[in-house]
């Protein structure tokens, strides 16, 4: 793994880790994969934003259990990870900086005191110390592979809450896209082979220019080939739920690719 120098010491105390965390950089794999909600870290400087632990805890921080995926999927594969630490309630990294969504005063029906009526210059110091060094990163990964004709496939994993303002949901994975579904529909395809499988076509989301940042941005603008994976919590919060989900992901992308690559 790859030590990244921190983010900006005016947010960031020297000792809290930095906002990237890169595994095998130089990975053989085709895939990089990128996982913007990683971690529900909330900087010192920040005073937990006001939030209870309990709700530091919650999907409304981080997206639980898609980094351990995502690490799993890195290390089956050999394949470049690039994944954020700290809660998207500092700031969302899957989100354009002028979205209402970059910086939220409340989640779910929760009020994150912490980003209670924040000004510019407050905002300009998360994505200072946060937002810019990992898509930095994730920039400088792409146009090394660019430039060493490397192929490169993004995947954009994320999970989501089982229940969201009360509302039950249905799918166990949903596979998203945007303008271009040529990795999405293989991928559709070899999940719903799986009759036990409820599998998402843009559910419970759909990605946006207005509503996403790495699908539009890294996958679309480059012509990569790309999708986004969004799990289910409560499938992949103990680790033989990641297991077996990181098995089930690499063997379907696998397949998924040769498809895409036969056509």
């Amino acid at each position: 793994m790859e030590a990244i120098p921190g983010g900006s010491a005016a947010l960031l105390a020297a000792d809290e880790p930095s906002p990237v965390e890169v595994r095998r950089p130089r990975g053989r794999s085709a895939f990089v994969i990128v996982c913007d909600h990683a971690g529900a870290r909330i900087p010192r400087a920040l005073a937990a934003l006001g939030l209870a632990a309990a709700d530091r805890r919650r999907h409304i921080a981080w997206d639980i259990g898609a980094a351990a995926v995502a690490r799993r999927l890195s290390a089956t594969w050999d394949a470049c990870a690039v994944l954020q630490r700290y809660s998207r309630l500092v700031i969302d990294c899957n989100r354009p900086l002028d979205s209402p969504t970059s910086i939220v005063a409340e989640s779910e029906r929760t009020p994150v005191p912490g980003n209670a009526r924040i000004d510019a210059a407050e905002r300009q110091r998360r994505e200072r110390a946060i937002f810019a060094p990992y898509h930095t990163r994730i920039r400088a990964l792409l146009d090394d592979r660019a430039a060493r004709h490397r192929p490169t496939v993004l995947i954009a994993m994320h999970s989501f809450t089982p229940t969201y303002l009360g509302v039950a949901r249905p799918w166990h994975v949903g596979v998203l896209y945007h303008r271009d579904p040529r990795l999405a529909t293989a991928l559709l395809a070899e999940l719903r082979a799986d009759p036990t499988l409820v599998v998402g076509e843009n559910q419970p989301y759909a990605v946006g220019d207005a509503t996403d940042f790495a699908i539009p941005e890294y996958g679309e603008k480059r012509g990569l080939l790309h999708v986004e994976i969004e799990l289910r919590q409560d499938l992949i919060a103990t680790p033989p739920g990641q297991r077996a989900w990181a098995a089930r992901l690499a063997a379907a992308l696998t397949r998924s690719l040769a498809r895409c690559q036969e056509r």
